[in-house]
């Protein structure tokens, strides 16, 4: 996902942290740090808890630590249920591509040309059933805390508390049949074990878009942002799950080498920019395969033109500015897969190379162009 950076791997999956998962840490803690401030603490008055000695809690800067403690607390058990997620989807030999830590939650890339609904349902019920077990835990946890419970014992029962209500929210809020979301998930492999996938994805996608509109209007109404951020990205996730499928099912039967451009202009890579912008200009091509001595080397685009500044580009040439780290595929290759990593990397062509050789070169709009025809 783009914003993301890598801060290490569990079971070889890779673990992103988006940009936004650095906005929710002090959020979080302003929120819980409010709620300290005001009333000592919601999580006493939720688990009844009385007598208890919150000098500890409310002293000095104790709100806003015991703030970042509960937000860095609970993503951690956001990654432990995406990682529910993942262990399910492993067992049943699915490929995790990586799970990113955003505001939101978490998000597990799970590569899957067409969830099948006996492998989706356990895959969704797992991250939620973990959500619901950690929250249980910590509730145990506050429960045997002695009484009367000391300084020290109210900041365990108020961490644990927050981490028992907050993993509790999860597992019922994520069991809304609201899809992307597990809940939705879960609608959609009982669909279709009923009926088409397309279908159902469809049933679920506009479940989802309901409960989005839902969020958008109610936040609006009690001036949640949070609320309206969730609808949000739940209706653009329900749409782009949907047409994720409704591609996967056009192109599934479709090879790279059956659509391909095989009569490519190259260019080599001791071209100077000016050259290659000329060339753009005459064959109204915003990209080139880099070719040396037969072999690929790189891309060069417009985009990557504009890296450079016009005082610049008479000095350069296209090894200079190119892409040398390619996404390719082989001509056997399925279109979907292609139309896949189109969309994962941003990319609007992929060149089709065998033993580095370039064959030809598929891009966005000859995908399109068959998605079209195979729809008519």
């Amino acid at each position: 996902m783009a914003g993301s950076i890598k801060i290490g791997s569990l079971f070889g999956i890779p673990v992103l942290l988006h940009w936004s998962f650095l906005i929710a840490i002090p959020l979080f803690a302003w929120i819980i740090g409010i709620d300290i401030e005001l009333s000592s603490g919601f999580v006493f008055q939720l688990f009844q808890v009385t007598g208890t000695d919150t000098s500890l809690i409310t002293s000095w800067w104790m709100p806003w630590i015991l703030g970042v403690i509960v937000s860095l607390a609970l993503f951690f058990c956001v990654l432990v249920h995406e990682l529910a997620h993942c262990v399910v989807a492993l067992r049943r030999g699915i490929k995790i591509n990586s799970i990113t830590l955003l505001i939101l939650g978490g998000v597990s890339s799970i590569e899957n040309e067409l969830p099948d609904p006996r492998d989706e349902l356990p895959m969704s019920l797992a991250g939620p059933l973990t959500s619901a077990c950690l929250g249980i835990l910590a509730a145990v946890v506050v429960y045997l805390v002695p009484r009367p419970v000391s300084p020290i014992g109210g900041v365990i029962i108020f961490l644990f508390g927050y981490l028992a209500l907050l993993n509790l929210i999860l597992f019922v809020f994520n069991l809304l049949p609201a899809f992307p979301m597990d809940g939705g998930r879960v609608l959609r492999a009982w669909l279709a074990k009923r009926m088409p996938l397309p279908r159902a994805t469809k049933i679920a996608a506009d479940v989802g878009k309901a409960f989005a509109i839902i969020f958008v209007i109610f936040g609006f109404l009690t001036l949640n942002f949070i609320l309206i951020i969730i609808g949000i990205f739940i209706y653009l996730g329900a749409d782009q799950e949907f047409y994720a499928v409704r591609s996967t099912v056009l192109l599934r039967d479709v090879a790279v080498k059956d659509v391909m451009s095989a009569n490519l202009i190259t260019v080599e890579p001791g071209l100077p920019v000016p050259e290659v912008i000329r060339l753009m200009y005459s064959t109204k091509h915003l990209g080139f395969p880099v070719v040396e001595n037969g072999i690929l080397v790189g891309m060069v685009t417009l985009e990557d033109v504009h890296r450079v500044s016009e005082m610049d580009r008479d000095a350069k040439l296209v090894r200079d500015i190119m892409a040398r780290n390619l996404i390719v595929v082989p001509p056997t290759a399925m279109l979907s897969e292609a139309f896949r990593l189109m969309s994962r990397y941003n990319v609007g062509r992929i060149p089709v190379v065998e033993e580095g050789r370039l064959l030809g070169i598929v891009t966005r709009t000859d995908v399109l162009k068959v998605m079209e025809l195979r729809e008519a």
